[in-house]
Order: structure tokens, then C-alpha cells, then sequence
């Protein structure tokens, strides 16, 4: 029976180009795992959309001297351009400012509101006196006091991935002019994370499967105690409260909306497609499963603080995984766009096969720790694995076929090798396959590129360019059992490298069509050609 898959991407803020970090850390696992489900049958929606709302985007607004909108819409269209290219297979992706998503953000607020948990508190917040304003976390910069990076956000620090405060960084600083920070008190709506700490660690303690360092992290976070935190902030720009209580000059804060715009997004895509209650079988059905891509630093707000909101909330499922990867480091640093760390993905984009690009970067995710990756690795893995080893496979197979075309109209019998080549391929759907249920998508790549070079090795021993000459219906037989195989491989490359792989898949006539099964191939028809699947660099 088919299951409801749920594939929630995090949300980019459209404040700054994106980089391979961001590709590699959560958008093309999303996709290949996507991807994958739907071959099989199973029902999947896979959501995102870009954070309107993230004060990186006030704070190149401020920089630039436009309004944030305009911040937003310059890079919303150029994140869609990604996508188009990479062929991510998006159900919805929207923004954080449809009314769907502020409808869903105020219910939730004003649920947990009635619900207890979340109330008034005063707090500290950083204050600029030179331009007479409170400071959004990542207007205070400073050094962090766990590993002492100089440029840590009032936020996070990017160095050791910690959350933080700004009253906690050493020598604040106000990113605006420069001045030092001071701390004022101010009035703002919390959320109780303490009242809903035995039922998140209740929940973390149920699952299994998870990577070490997502779920390690997580359960330290409950065991050294959860802080409630301010979900409202001295903001223009964003989301307004649905309650008038702390006075104007005041939104709500991004952490807390962005999330939910998991369930938004699932509920507008509902309306896209003029059934408003579909939305339901991914989050009321409790046989539904949800799979939560991020980076690293996303692990707190989506094993720790999501689960608490739906907790709080009640009846919608909880998050099955959060299989977050780690980061793709580039000479040593984490990749950053906005300090220049790694090209862009644009850039990227100009020079490369998407789908190449694509193969580089699951060649080397970050799955259970930060991962190197160079321009000259991902250059050697574009020649070797793909131009020599799958392309000249596709490419050789498809031209003796096509230029011997009158002498292959019938078969001989076959051989044990010939048997044991397509038995190889049927165990080969379900070894990929439950690699990439585990998420374990490198692995599960790796594993597609060997029974590739099983191919290769086939040919080799068999040798039908030279069995032509001497036994036609033999080298038939060969021919055929490779271009079964072949048709196989584009299968388990499909969710990887998805255009390529229906290229070759559209150029095999069949006599079976499935997608994720070894198909019967007809005999003595001649196949599309479909020319170099991929370019070499020199």
C-alpha cells in the first residue's frame, strides 16, 4: 500500500545568492528522496518556499537603501531560477507572505495563546542609542563565547552552529553603526518551551534512525533544560501579532513563523489544487510520514522548537526525521555567500550539466560529517564517472545496437552470465532503494554507479563487437541484456540525475514501462539517438 510522504525543505532567506552549501546541505537530498517515493507509488507533497521575513533581509535592505520587499522579490526570482535549472521537483514553493501562511501563523499563535503556552515576560534586548532602536538578534555582532569566533550573530554563531542571545556575545556590537550595543528592557510574548520539555524528550526518546548528531543534539538541549524564548521582536518588518498587547513597533519573530510554514505551504498547495481539506492526509493521518531536510544549523528549530509548537498545538503529526546534513566546506570553510566563501550557485549553473552538478555534489553530502569538496574532485567525478564510465557506456551499447541494427532481429538462448547481469539488477532496486528510504543518499548513489561499472564489466567479457562478426544471434543476446541493464541504471539514476536519465529512458523502446523494476526491452528496433549526455572539462 502506498504511504503519504511529507518532504519539508528549509525555508532560504531571500537576502543573498545561494552557494553548493545550501544545495548540497538540504535541497537536492530533498529532492532525489522525493523523487524516489514517487517512482515507487507513494503519495509525496514537498514543500518550501523563501523566508520574507529573516532579518538578513532587513539588514541588506538597510545596506543597499531599498525596502526589504524589494530585497525579496530580486532574490525569490532568482532562488525560482535554481530550481527550474536544477529540475527540483517542488510541489509547492511559495513565499512566508501569503495570507495562507500569516492565516495559519496567527492560528497557531492564538491556539498556544489559549493553550498557555506562550505568555508576556520582560526581557533584555539590544539597543542601539546612536539610532535610538532595539536590535533584531542579527543586527549584534560579537565574539562567541563558546569558541571565541569574532563574527558571531546575536542569533547563532556560524563557527560552533550554537544558538545564542545577544547579551551572551563578548563586545556586542550594533551592525548598523558600528557603536556598542547596550541592553534595554523591553516587553515581549515567549514561548514556554520548559512546559513542553518532558513531551519532547518523551518523543526524541521514540526515535529511531536518526543521525547521531542530529538526535545527540537534540536530547542535550532537553537535558540541559529548555529556555523559553521570545517569539516577538521591535521589528517593522514581518508577520503582526494577532493579539494588540505589547504596543506598536512590534512583529512577530522569524524563528517562530518560518517553521510553520511547513503546514502553510501544505495547506495552500490543498487550495492549488481546489481540494482545501487534502492537506490533512499528511498531517491528521498518523500513518503519514514527514522528513524534515536542513542544514546543521537548522537542528534546534526543527528537533527541538517545531516539535514543541506541534506539541503544543496538538493532533498534527510530529516530524518521522530530521535528517540534517552537516556542512560542505571549501578550502577548509564552511561555503558562505555572503563572506565569500565558494562561488555562487549561478555561476555554477553557467558552466555545468545541472544534472553533473547535481551527481558532484551527491557524490560527497555532508550526510554524518562536514565534507571537503573541491572544484577538482567534482571536475574528475564529471570526466571519469560520468563522460567515461556511464555516458560512454550509454553511448557505445546504443551505437553497436543502431549500426547493427539488420543483424540483431533474433536471440540465442541465455547464458548463466547473461542471467546472473539482470538478477544483479532486480536485488538492485531494493538495495538502492532502502538506502534511500534510510537517507542514506551518497551510499545509495554509490551504490547505482557500481552496477554501472557491472555493466561495463559485462561488456568487457563478452566482447559482442567481436562476437558479431563470428555469431550474430549471440552478440544479439549480449547487446540486449546490456541495454536491460542500461535501462536499469537510468532507473536508479533518476532521482539523482533526473534529465539525463529520462533521456536514456525515452530512447529504449520497451515492451514493460516501469520505473523502479528491470524492464523486458524489444528486440530489433533501433534507438533514439540522444547524443554526448555530458561534456568533458579540460
Amino acid at each position: 500500500m502506498s504511504k503519504n510522504i511529507l518532504v519539508s525543505v528549509a525555508w532560504p532567506y531571500a537576502s543573498g545568492s545561494r552557494h553548493l552549501g545550501h544545495i548540497g546541505g538540504a535541497y537536492l537530498p530533498a529532492d532525489i528522496f522525493a523523487r524516489y517515493h514517487r517512482i515507487i507509488g507513494n503519495k509525496v507533497i514537498m514543500v518550501s518556499g523563501s523566508d520574507a521575513h529573516g532579518t538578513p533581509i532587513t539588514v541588506r535592505a538597510d545596506a543597499e537603501g531599498v525596502k526589504p520587499i524589494d530585497i525579496v522579490n530580486k532574490y525569490h526570482a532568482e532562488f525560482l531560477r535554481y530550481w527550474e535549472k536544477l529540475n527540483i521537483s517542488w510541489d509547492n514553493y511559495t513565499t512566508t507572505m501569503t495570507e495562507t501562511h500569516i492565516e495559519v501563523v496567527h492560528d497557531i499563535f492564538n491556539t498556544l495563546l489559549e493553550k498557555g503556552y506562550i505568555e508576556k515576560q520582560k526581557s533584555i534586548q539590544a539597543y542601539d542609542p546612536s539610532e535610538n532602536r532595539f536590535l533584531p538578534d542579527r543586527y549584534v555582532e560579537g565574539i562567541c563565547p563558546y569558541c571565541e569566533y569574532k563574527e558571531a550573530r546575536g542569533d547563532q554563531c556560524d563557527n560552533c552552529s550554537k544558538t545564542l542571545d545577544p547579551e551572551e556575545l563578548i563586545n556586542p556590537v550594533s551592525k548598523i553603526s558600528g557603536n556598542k550595543a547596550e541592553f534595554k528592557e523591553t516587553e515581549h510574548f515567549f514561548l514556554k518551551l520548559s512546559s513542553l520539555q518532558k513531551e519532547l524528550g518523551d518523543y526524541l526518546d521514540s526515535r529511531e534512525g536518526w543521525r547521531p548528531h542530529v538526535i545527540n543534539w537534540a536530547k542535550s538541549f532537553v537535558n540541559e533544560g529548555l529556555i523559553d524564548r521570545a517569539i516577538t521582536r521591535d521589528l517593522d518588518w514581518g508577520i503582526t501579532i494577532p493579539v494588540d498587547e505589547l504596543g506598536p513597533g512590534k512583529k512577530i519573530y522569524v524563528w517562530f513563523e518560518a517553521v510553520i510554514g511547513y503546514l502553510s505551504a501544505s495547506k495552500e498547495w490543498s487550495k492549488l489544487n481546489d481540494n482545501e481539506d487534502s492537506w490533512k492526509d499528511w498531517w491528521l493521518n498518523k500513518d503519514a510520514e514527514s522528513y524534515y531536510f536542513v542544514g546543521k544549523d537548522n537542528i534546534p528549530f526543527h528537533a527541538v522548537i517545531w516539535p514543541c509548537i506541534l506539541l503544543g498545538y496538538g493532533a498534527l503529526n510530529l516530524p518521522t526525521n530530521v535528517p540534517a546534513n552537516q556542512y560542505i566546506l571549501i578550502k577548509g570553510e564552511k561555503a558562505s555567500s555572503s563572506r565569500g566563501v565558494g562561488k555562487t550557485l549561478e555561476e555554477y549553473l553557467d558552466e555545468w550539466n545541472p544534472d553533473a552538478l547535481r551527481y558532484a555534489l551527491a557524490s560527497s553530502l555532508p550526510e554524518q560529517s562536514d565534507t571537503e569538496i573541491s572544484e577538482d574532485e567534482m571536475i574528475r567525478r564529471n570526466n571519469e564517472e560520468l563522460v567515461a564510465t556511464w555516458g560512454n557506456l550509454v553511448q557505445r551499447v546504443s551505437t553497436l545496437i543502431n549500426k547493427n541494427i539488420d543483424d540483431l532481429q533474433s536471440l540465442s538462448e541465455a547464458t548463466s552470465e547473461d542471467q546472473e547481469l539482470i538478477s544483479q539488477f532486480e536485488k538492485a532496486y531494493e538495495s538502492v532503494g532502502k538506502l534511500i528510504e534510510k537517507v542514506e543518499l551518497k551510499s545509495a548513489l554509490q551504490e547505482s554507479m557500481r552496477f554501472v561499472s557491472t555493466v561495463n564489466a559485462y561488456l568487457n567479457n563478452t566482447e559482442p563487437w567481436k562476437v558479431l562478426k563470428s555469431d550474430k544471434e549471440r552478440a544479439s543476446r549480449i547487446l540486449y541484456s546490456a541495454l536491460t541493464a542500461i535501462d536499469s541504471c537510468a532507473n536508479l539514476l533518476y532521482p539523482f540525475m533526473p534529465t539525463t536519465s529520462l533521456k536514456v529512458r525515452n530512447s529504449i523502446p520497451r515492451d514493460s514501462n516501469f520505473e523502479w523494476s528491470v524492464n523486458k526491452i524489444k528486440t530489433g528496433v533501433k534507438l533514439e539517438e540522444i547524443g554526448l549526455l555530458f561534456k568533458k572539462f579540460d
